[in-house]
């Protein structure tokens, strides 16, 4: 499983979301405007808090019905992001599933020193 850091010079955020099933992801932000997707990532568009669609670009060319879930996504969209660390072999079409009913966890605070 290869895991993506997110770097402050990047200016890159790192949200964390809670899947239906109780597994937490970590998430990258990404630039709404210059968005441009990756083969093999899978990424999570979203307005505010409620998911739109969960694929990857392999979704986009195979499934007709996520091409257009995509395109209504995009006009109502105001964030994306990337998932910090790529599905296990076998399981991207349960982490799909188990994003598509996420929640973004509140964002913590850091601790006093």
């Amino acid at each position: 499983m290869r895991h993506v850091k997110a770097s402050d010079r990047t200016g890159l955020k790192l949200a964390h979301w809670h899947g239906r099933s109780g597994r937490d992801y970590d998430l990258i932000g990404e630039s709404f405007s210059d968005f441009s997707m990756n083969a093999g990532v899978l990424y999570l568009i979203s307005k505010g808090g409620n998911v739109l669609w969960v694929g990857s670009t392999e979704d986009l060319v195979s499934d007709p019905m996520s091409r257009t879930r995509f395109r209504l996504a995009l006009d109502c969209a105001d964030r994306v992001f990337r998932l910090a660390t790529d599905p296990a072999e076998g399981n991207r079409l349960s982490t799909i599933w188990d994003l598509e009913g996420a929640m973004p966890l509140p964002e913590t605070s850091a601790q006093a020193a």
